[in-house]
């Protein structure tokens, strides 16, 4: 393959874009204009730049519209469990559980990992903090153990793998030309053992300051969290017999929604597992239902305007947490040869594929090695992850994991690797002005201490899964 001007400005705008990330800054301006720029080159026309532009977010958000409505509905759905105070009636059990501190622990960061893989961390982080935080620290976690467990478990674990909404894996897939599932699966597993390693290291940080219930440390932390404990009781008084009804009904039909996308997986039948888009089609349907039937239950006659505002607040939502992907991977799908035909409008004409293209001219220069590709990614994604997002940084890396491909190392691989550094550093575990902001000011600790105690941790469990990842496949 030819390399032409517009390879190389795409290169260049590429490394821009790096650059920017480098530097805390936003990427959505240099890659709506690098859009402009190298469809202007390719096609010899100022016009075709214009057009280019516009098709190139038409086209990603086309592909990456189910991500938006995912989001939107199970957002909406935790709004209309907030309404019957099911919200609480689901965490309420829990907090009998925590005895000290070193259970508070584990308590705490196994029900924010379920809790975020189904409805996210940032919505989820509001109502742990206000529920479980204080329990925990009753009962001797100190603040800032309680702000790890719940930053590590969320923002980092759940949110990298993102396994049952599959937005995560999907940005990465459809960067890399590869199977959603393919990632999913892979970066559930790297996940796990990024998490379990920091989630250790983070334990043995914090163990030393575990105290007895009877401390009278206890009292001055507690006084930081005082506001969310008096906004939980007065909400508890307000629940009915339905609020009971949903808080059972909900976590069963989240868990049957799991055990059948597991199982179809294992047993391999008619649905050949049913996962990536059938997977969100199938969850999202679900809690159409059940936020139907809370808002119902709720609001009787009002729930015909009700429902429309949970809808409303959950698309505002998720336009404000992936609405700047849209740009930025617009750009990368023109990098790519499965989209840039149709941003580029060419007709029948064979598309450029600049990323890849470029990628394969430089297979002379760029020494084939898994591990050096491996952490190559993983350092790309670290610094995508930068911007504060976590997201955004997806369309690159995993349009760099299919260039990246060989015999040694397959894209799925890579792509999961580089979305495990995007989002655990991006996602709002080592970033101070990413969501790691929310977690900080509700478990009322300093937003840079936890990202000092958050670091050597999470850098630790990403080289280990990254080595691990080179072992296992």
């Amino acid at each position: 393959m030819e390399l032409t001007a517009a390879h190389w400005l795409y290169g260049l705008v590429t490394l821009g874009v790096i650059l920017t990330m480098i530097f805390r800054k936003g990427v959505v301006l240099p890659t709506l204009v690098g859009t402009f720029l190298v469809a202007w080159v390719y096609q010899g026309s100022v016009i075709s730049g214009f057009t280019s532009v516009f098709n190139a977010n038409l086209t990603a958000a086309k592909e990456l519209f189910s991500i938006f409505l995912i989001i939107t509905f199970m957002v909406a759905l935790l709004h209309s469990l907030k309404d019957l105070g099911a919200d609480h009636q689901m965490i309420a059990p829990i907090q009998k559980v925590m005895t000290n501190g070193h259970i508070a622990y584990i308590v705490l960061i196994a029900v924010t990992f379920v809790i975020s893989l189904f409805f996210w961390p940032t919505p989820a982080v509001p109502l742990i903090c206000a529920l479980l935080v204080p329990a925990a620290v009753r009962a001797g976690l100190p603040l800032m153990g309680a702000a790890m467990a719940v930053a590590l478990a969320g923002q980092g674990m759940a949110l990298s793998s993102d396994y049952v909404m599959q937005i995560a894996p999907s940005l990465s897939a459809k960067a890399a030309g590869i199977d959603t599932a393919l990632v999913a699966d892979k970066a559930l597993i790297l996940s796990l053992i990024s998490g379990g390693t920091a989630i250790l290291l983070g334990y043995l940080g914090v163990r030393k300051q575990m105290r007895k219930s009877t401390d009278p440390v206890i009292e001055t932390e507690l006084k930081t969290l005082q506001g969310s404990s008096d906004e939980s009781k007065q909400d508890e008084a307000k629940q009915t017999v339905w609020s009971k009804v949903f808080a059972v009904l909900v976590p069963l039909s989240m868990l049957g929604v799991m055990i059948y996308m597991i199982s179809t997986k294992v047993s391999g039948g008619r649905m050949g597992g049913f996962e990536g888009g059938d997977g969100a089609a199938f969850i999202g349907g679900v809690a159409v239902l059940l936020l139907s039937l809370a808002t119902v239950t709720y609001g009787k006659v009002q729930a015909l305007d009700r429902i429309s505002e949970h809808i409303t607040s959950g698309f505002v939502f998720a336009f404000k947490a992936m609405g700047p992907v849209i740009p930025i991977a617009g750009f990368f799908f023109l990098g790519s040869g499965d989209f840039s035909g149709s941003i580029l409008s060419l007709g029948e004409a064979t598309p450029p594929a600049f990323l890849f293209d470029l990628v394969q001219a430089g297979q002379t220069v760029i020494p084939e090695n898994m591990v050096l590709s491996a952490f190559g990614i993983l350092i790309i994604g670290i610094i995508t992850g930068l911007d504060g997002s976590g997201f955004s940084g997806l369309p690159l890396t995993g349009a760099l994991s299919g260039a990246l491909a060989s015999n040694s190392i397959d894209p799925s691989t890579l792509a999961a690797i580089g979305q495990m550094g995007s989002i655990w550093t991006g996602g709002g575990t080592l970033i101070a002005w990413s969501s790691l902001v929310a977690v900080a000011g509700l478990c009322g600790v300093p937003v840079m201490d936890l990202v000092r105690k958050n670091f050597w941790p999470v850098m630790a469990g990403l080289v280990v899964s990254t080595i691990l990842s080179l072992l296992i496949w």
